[in-house]
């Protein structure tokens, strides 16, 4: 069994509230759900209207299959022309 866990970490320049932000981020949490089937949530930076923070999770048995859902992951969150990734960091636990 292999665990990859995900944090993407967001720069939203457009957004000017939190409304704002929660459009961007809610869109791409649907985008990763729908396309890559992973537990995905916002985790970090609530407040602050210009940075967002996603976790992702999966759990499978054949880690090259995850691999490519990662891959296919950091391809959407890149794509996503509301925000900029910062950070993208994967453990594997």
């Amino acid at each position: 069994m292999t665990v990859i866990i995900c944090r993407i970490e967001l720069f939203i320049a457009s957004a000017q509230s939190l409304k704002d932000k929660r459009q961007v981020v809610k869109s791409l949490i649907g985008r990763i759900r729908a396309k890559a089937n992973a537990s995905v949530a916002e985790v970090d930076f609530h407040e602050l209207w210009q940075r967002a923070a996603v976790g992702v999770a999966m759990v499978g048995t054949d880690s090259t299959v995850l691999e490519g859902q990662i891959n296919l992951i950091r391809r959407l969150a890149d794509d996503s022309e509301n925000a900029e990734v910062v950070a993208f960091d994967i453990e594997y636990v």
